[in-house]
Formats: C-alpha cells, structure tokens, sequence
C-alpha cells in the first residue's frame, strides 16, 4: 500500500463523539476566552488544559507515544500550544496554524440559547466559538490525537499551532507574533503553512488591509437662524469626505488582480460613524468628527494610501473656498473674522491584506483535497482583515487558509457551526496529509 494511501487509512474519518464532547468542553469556557480589553482579558489557558488532556495521553513526555508537546506562555494564564507529530525526513514538514483559543464578546441577553455552554440542534453545534474559533481547536486536536493513536509512517512532520490572542491584538507579545519572534515556528517555513481560522469549505486566497481614520473637521459655533455668521462642520465635513472619496477611488480602482483571486469587492473608503460635541437643534456646532476605514486589497500599498489621504486633506484645507457647499449662505471661510474651516485626518493601526501563492504545492493540495471532501472547490478572497497572516507571509512562511464555521455567523449573535462541515473539514486534513506523503 503506498504511504499516502496508509496515511489516509490510519486517519481515517472524524470520530464525532469525541469531537462534541471536547467541543463541549472548550464551548463551556469560552465566557472566560473573552477577549475585549481592558475589561476582558481571556484565559486561553482554560482552553489548553482541555486540549492537552486529549493530547498528553499520546505524548512523548507523559504517555509513551509519538507527539512532542510544547506549551508557550508569554503572559499568565495565556498560552499557545505547540504539537508536533514527527516525520520520518527533516526537511519534510506542513503545519495547521491560527486556531485561536480567544473568542470575541458574547451578551446572553441577545441570543436565543446560552452562548456560554454548547448546545445541538440537528447538524447544528451551537454556542460562542464554535464557527470562531474553538470549532477548529477542537477539530484540529482530534486530528492530532488520530495521529497519535494510530501512529502512521510519515515522511512529513505535521504541527498544530494553537495560538492566543487573535481576536484583539492591542496587547503585543501574547500570541503567534511572539513565537515568530523566538524562533519557535522556524522550522515550519520548509512546507506550506495552512491558517486554520476561515469559513465556509473553500479555500480563501486573498484578504484585505484596513487603514481605520478619523477626519475631524473645525468650524465655527452660532445661532441655526444666522448660518452665514456659522462655519457649518457637518457640511464641510459632507463635501470634504465626499472629494476625498472621489479621489481615493480614481487612484486606487478595482485592480486586474481581484478577478483573478475572486475579490468580493475592490478597495473601499467610507464613513462608519460620526460624532459632534452636543448642543442644542438649533445651534451649528463648531467640529465634527467622522470616522471610517479604508479596506484595501492586497495589490496596493497602505503606505501609498496614508501619502495619499493626507495630500487630498491638505489640498482641500489650501483650497477650502473651491469646495461646494449646500444653499446660498453655506461657506467654510469668513474673511471679515480670518476665519476659515479646517479638516485634519488621523489614522489608527493599519495592516496590509494577503494574497495567498496559487503556485504553491500548499494551494494545490488543498484545492483537490477541498474537491473531494465538499464535492467542489472554488477559492475566494474577502476584504475582511487577517493581520497575522500578512505577518506570517511577510517573515517567510507560505500560508494558506480555510476554515470550516460558517461565515454567517463569525462574530455575531446566535453562532454556531455544522458538524457534517467540521466533517469534511477533517477529511481535507488526512486528504492534505496523504497528498503530501507524495
């Protein structure tokens, strides 16, 4: 029998009882995985506990078996696990990567059943984190265990990364970022590196940059019934942000490469909030902020697009009396008093999106592991943010994604996953696994 076609024997499919009741497991701790600071810190340990129950049975240190076991903790009660099931060759190597142990804030008050303990209804698994992304913790823990239990010849070694803090990454040194830094995932730059943290079965090739900002806008404060003795802000701010829009979409247009990695939209800039001072409905305030994000295909520079955004503010503010204005008394500059509107614009943490290699043997793996076990393959790109895998990509390492939750229910009230994809997503890991065997 050839060693792939062991490998996948000995792998064989997902043991579904076993999987739920370590879901259940982590589902139950996931009030305490909250990750939403200062307020909620998680305990990503809570989560390591249940996997390395599972795994440590099957370890080199504790159980006489074939799995080398690394627990990394940067900060207390916050750890990543490392597992390794070795190979028969040095240079032989593919890793799961990104299965975060963090989940992001659940109200009970929202939901229709308790986000906090895992419940089933049918094919549904349902609860926080099971899309997102305790489901593939649990998933790839099982995987690990098979191969533990069944100890198949491989010339590869496969590696699991579990990580902490993915779901807010204001604090630094918690999590994957950290292990880069030591030097502990070096070795997995030999072979592709899959990023376990997507939706929906396919294969996703692409993701965006996002550039939060602010646009703050200065007028000047007086009575509604004389505007022609005012500096309306929210009008400034009105035409100011749309110029700035016009611009930003002529210098950064669909680029030819979405087509090819199937972008759902190109680059965006819009406004998401707004926010004024307070005052009376018959008063015009003297500032204004609006804010927004730019989300920004892989195929652009975010430096580019900083450059840009502060030249089209600082040509509006040399230029202000050119921009339009609303009815016959609007006007942003006031002569008579040397006054003149103003807009300034700041930006927060910006990150640059990804564009996976489709050259790659990591890419073709997947995609024909993905055709067998879903029954079609069809990769996608989304200008949704994964800033660590930009940061993987960027020190060397050749990442893929997938992920088997449902992209409905990332981040939102009532999550949940299907068991039957969790399923077919441990059949494209043996089917990744075997295929590499060759």
């Amino acid at each position: 029998m050839a060693a792939s076609s062991a490998a996948k024997q000995a792998l064989g499919a997902l043991d579904k009882e076993s999987f739920v009741t370590l879901l259940g497991k982590l589902i139950g701790e996931s009030k305490f995985v909250q990750n939403n600071p200062p307020e909620l810190i998680p305990e990503e340990d809570r989560i390591v506990r249940h996997v390395l129950d599972t795994l440590l049975p099957y370890s080199t240190t504790t159980g006489g078996g074939p799995l080398v076991i690394n627990h990394v903790t940067y900060k207390p009660n916050r750890g990543n696990l490392i597992v390794e099931y070795p190979g028969t060759e040095p240079n032989k190597i593919l890793s799961f990567v990104g299965m975060h142990m963090d989940v992001v804030t659940a109200n009970p008050s929202d939901w229709d059943f308790d986000p906090f303990s895992l419940s089933i209804d049918g094919d549904k698994l349902r609860g926080r984190g099971t899309t997102d992304c305790l489901g593939h913790v649990a998933l790839v823990a099982e995987l690990m265990k098979k191969l533990g239990e069944t100890k198949p010849q491989l010339k590869s070694s496969v590696v699991a990364v579990f990580i902490a803090s993915e779901e807010n990454s204001s604090i630094p040194g918690v999590g994957v970022d950290a292990l880069v830094k030591d030097g502990l995932l070096d070795k997995l730059k030999q072979g592709p590196l899959f990023w376990i943290d997507t939706a929906d079965k396919q294969p996703c090739i692409g993701t965006g940059g996002m550039i939060p900002w602010k646009l703050h806008v200065t007028g000047k404060l007086f009575h509604s019934g004389l505007p022609h003795k005012a500096i309306n802000p929210f009008e400034l701010a009105m035409e100011a942000l749309k110029e700035i829009q016009l611009r930003f979409y002529k210098d950064f247009p669909p680029h030819p490469k979405e087509q090819v990695y199937g972008f759902a939209t190109p680059s965006t800039m819009k406004p998401t909030q707004w926010s004024y001072p307070g005052g009376g409905i018959n008063q015009i305030p003297a500032e204004c902020t609006v804010s927004g994000d730019v989300r920004l295909t892989p195929f652009y520079s975010v430096s580019d697009v900083l450059k840009k955004l502060q030249e089209y503010v600082e040509d509006i503010n040399e230029n202000i009396e050119k921009l339009d204005t609303r009815g016959p008394v609007s006007k942003y500059v006031l002569p008579d008093e040397n006054l003149r509107g103003r807009i300034t614009i700041s930006f927060d943490s910006a990150n640059s999106g990804v564009a996976c290699n489709l050259e790659s043997p990591g890419f073709h793996v997947l995609c024909k592991a993905t055709e067998e076990a879903v029954g079609h393959v069809k990769p996608y790109s989304i200008t949704g943010s994964l800033p660590l895998i930009r940061e993987l990509q960027d020190e060397g390492f050749d990442v893929q994604t997938a992920g088997y939750g449902l992209m409905a229910t990332y981040h939102a009230k009532n999550e949940y996953c299907l068991l039957t994809d969790m399923c077919q997503g441990y059949q494209v890991f043996a089917s990744i696994i075997s295929q590499l065997e060759d």
